[in-house]
């Protein structure tokens, strides 16, 4: 075994698929250990066991994971898969209970572990990097502008000089970036979100004492940001994206997530290959975002209307009962099957970005999304729905080259 393969790279990510840079870490020359639980490793076990045979050492160490007694739905091991956000809470109290057993992994594991690389919203690691004496890297899901708009809204917040209506300008930053309130995410605009306080407090702390960052992002894109964000972990900020490039394997880009739900003889390749380039409109709200009806119908006749071919990807589960009848009485999707393509459920985003054909993203603002976007040179329509998406689009609205605005 050599040096570098005696370093093993343990990543604990939140039971996300888009949370994992095992590859990337990999083809390094270390060893990367990845624990996680079995219904969410078996969702890339065919991705990994390429990798393996390519001669990346790489391992996956499934835990129990214990959501029944923690209250969450049977049959979910994924805050995506969760039938409402409502289960928030019951998600990081099954989170917690793997601690113990991955604690006795830890100490058995071969070679030793010598870095722990985590999701923020994994707490337990904290004392778990502390009890084995080892750095802890928490991999961060957000841009560096971001991570400034959130450090300074904090200082905002504690001195309660946040405005409750109008906007104000987020102070300490290289641009000048106005927001509302309602504009924030949770932790600074909590009313009619679900949303847990205690743990949102633990998570800040997880962020805040980690040895360093990984970020979904690269310089040439924020470069004052990523500059500013380095301070606060004197340097120890490393921008490993954009982590869409990483698979060129086809399949790789396929099976990194979810399986799409779309009739396979209705072939994505052959749809797209068969429309002209730059004309095909991409429409996807993530694995969380959730439209209501009546925004989903005008999204929909919107899509009609535009005389463009269109790929519009539809939410299944919970809640989603009203929006499938709507098409089924409006006729929609048989109306539309010339031109529209519906995807229910998850999408392979990464392929359909990058064919030539697509000339257009609608996009919810996450973070993993738009960095796809912008790696794929596809230009970006932006509604964000919650959470930091709105902060992402003031990166791409405000600071990046937009070709408009329509509200």
């Amino acid at each position: 075994m050599t040096k570098l393969a005696e370093l093993n790279f343990v990543v604990i990510p939140l039971l996300s698929t888009s949370h994992l840079i095992l590859k990337l870490l990999a083809m390094q020359g270390v060893t990367v250990t990845l624990l996680t639980t079995a219904l969410n490793a078996a969702r890339f076990t065919a991705a990994i066991d390429r990798a393996i045979r390519s001669g990346l050492l790489i391992r996956v160490v499934e835990l129990e994971f214990k959501g029944k007694e923690a209250g969450f739905p049977e049959g979910c091991e994924n805050h995506n898969d969760a039938p409402a956000l409502n289960y928030r809470r019951q998600f990081y109290a099954a989170i917690d209970m793997l601690q113990e057993e991955a604690e006795k992994l830890l100490e058995e594991m071969k070679p030793k572990p010598s870095c722990i690389i985590s999701d923020a919203f994994v707490t337990w690691t904290v004392d778990t990097a502390d009890k084995f004496q080892i750095p802890r890297i928490v991999f961060d899901g957000m841009s560096c502008f971001t991570q400034m708009c959130r450090h300074n809204l904090h200082i905002l917040n504690d001195q309660k000089k946040i405005p409750e209506s109008g906007t104000f300008v987020i102070p300490d930053l290289p641009d000048r970036i106005e927001v509302t309130k309602t504009q924030l995410p949770p932790h600074f605009n909590p009313a009619g979100t679900v949303y847990v306080q205690d743990i949102r407090d633990r998570i800040r702390a997880a962020e805040k004492s980690a040895y360093g960052v990984a970020i979904n992002s690269f310089e040439e894109l924020e470069q004052r940001y990523v500059d500013k964000f380095r301070k606060l972990y004197d340097n120890r900020v490393w921008c490993i994206g954009p982590l869409s490039l990483c698979n060129n394997d086809d399949l790789d880009k396929v099976q990194r997530g979810n399986k799409a739900l779309f009739d396979k003889e209705n072939s994505l390749k052959k749809w797209l290959d068969s429309r002209q380039a730059e004309t095909v409109v991409y429409a996807c709200f993530g694995s969380l975002g959730r439209l209501t009806v009546v925004q989903f119908v005008e999204l929909a006749l919107g899509l009609e209307a535009s005389g463009y071919p269109f790929i519009l990807v539809i939410k299944t589960g919970e809640g989603q009962a009203p929006i499938e009848e709507w098409i089924l009485k409006n006729g929609f999707e048989e109306r539309t099957k010339e031109r529209g393509l519906l995807i229910r459920g998850w999408s392979p985003q990464v392929v359909i970005l990058s064919h030539p054909a697509v000339g257009g993203f609608l996009t919810h603002c996450g973070w993993n999304s738009t960095v796809a976007g912008i790696s794929a040179g596809v230009p970006l329509i932006t509604w964000p729905l919650f959470a930091e998406q709105f902060l992402n689009e003031k990166l791409l609205v405000s600071i990046g080259d937009s070709c408009g605005c329509w509200m």
